[in-house]
């Protein structure tokens, strides 16, 4: 079998190195998610969708068209959207959950806190912020307080809109636990169609909008009290995870909780925070 040379590859069949450089530039710059050649074929097979949806033939006709004609106006947030990973679930690493409700919870009521303010901060299609208002509403509405409202952001516009709708396969839902999932999640009236929604009680409680994590100032207006940022920051390479994380300290009230992913780690950066649980910390 002969041997392709990759590197000078045609580009109606693969991305050559040199665009693959330029995207890869681009994404990273953009976005902060690496994108080494190990991700060539995996670039390639996302991007064909952009290159149907734009009539371009080519890799090669596509970089050019974004890098030498202005195409990275319209273009940027499609193709961002195309690369990005949007792994979720509800009641993903379940511990956050029961540290939230059993733990912090009570201690913000207890120190007298009537408003809580969260911020889901790489939302994906809205399973984690539908996860926390669950828990938020379930404890309110035994405990009698502190009410609260989520802000959800994400890069990608396509996770989004779903998250919007708050409209999901009903096999998504099975991690939610019977009581909450009789209370919050809404079957289809058509019997047999495997489609849930979200209760609206749930849904008008979050603000869904596009945010940067690359952007230098994160406009979410006031501090939050609970800052997710969750299974992002692996994305990331080291000077950017310093950023972001600082970034984020700012967003947090003094004793504010901020949650990452149970694969993620502060350790080596010069932050405000102290551990008080697994990935769980406390701005200090």
């Amino acid at each position: 079998m002969a041997l392709v040379n990759y590197t000078d590859a045609p580009s109606d069949d693969h991305i050559s190195k040199r665009n693959f450089d330029r995207l890869a530039r681009f994404i990273y710059d953009y976005s902060g998610i690496k994108m080494p050649m190990t991700k060539r074929t995996m670039l390639e097979g996302r991007l064909r969708r952009r290159l149907r949806a734009t009539g371009i033939s080519s890799f090669d006709g596509y970089c050019d068209y974004i890098f030498n004609h202005d195409g990275l106006q319209h273009e940027a947030v499609y193709l961002i959207d195309a690369v990005t990973t949007n792994k979720t679930d509800f009641f993903r690493e379940p511990n956050h959950f029961q540290f939230l409700r059993d733990r912090l919870l009570p201690a913000l009521q207890a120190a007298g806190t009537t408003r809580l303010r969260v911020w889901s901060a790489a939302c994906s299609t809205g399973a984690e912020p539908y996860t926390l208002a669950m828990v938020l509403e379930d404890f309110l509405t035994r405990a009698g307080s502190p009410d609260y409202s989520i802000l959800a952001t994400d890069l990608s516009t396509d996770v989004l809109a779903t998250a919007l709708s708050g409209v999901y396969h009903a096999d998504m839902v099975a991690p939610v636990p019977m009581a909450l999932r009789q209370r919050f999640v809404m079957e289809h009236v058509e019997k047999g169609r495997q489609e849930v929604r979200i209760h609206p009680r749930l849904r008008s409680k979050i603000g869904f909008g596009r945010l940067n994590l690359m952007d230098p100032q994160y406009s979410v207006g006031d501090p939050m009290h609970v800052i997710f940022c969750r299974n992002v920051l692996i994305y990331f390479d080291k000077p950017t995870q310093q950023k972001v994380l600082s970034r984020l300290c700012d967003s947090l009230v003094l004793g504010g909780h901020l949650f990452i992913g149970h694969s993620e780690t502060v350790s080596g950066f010069e932050l405000p925070l102290k551990q008080v649980a697994n990935t769980v910390f406390q701005r200090i």
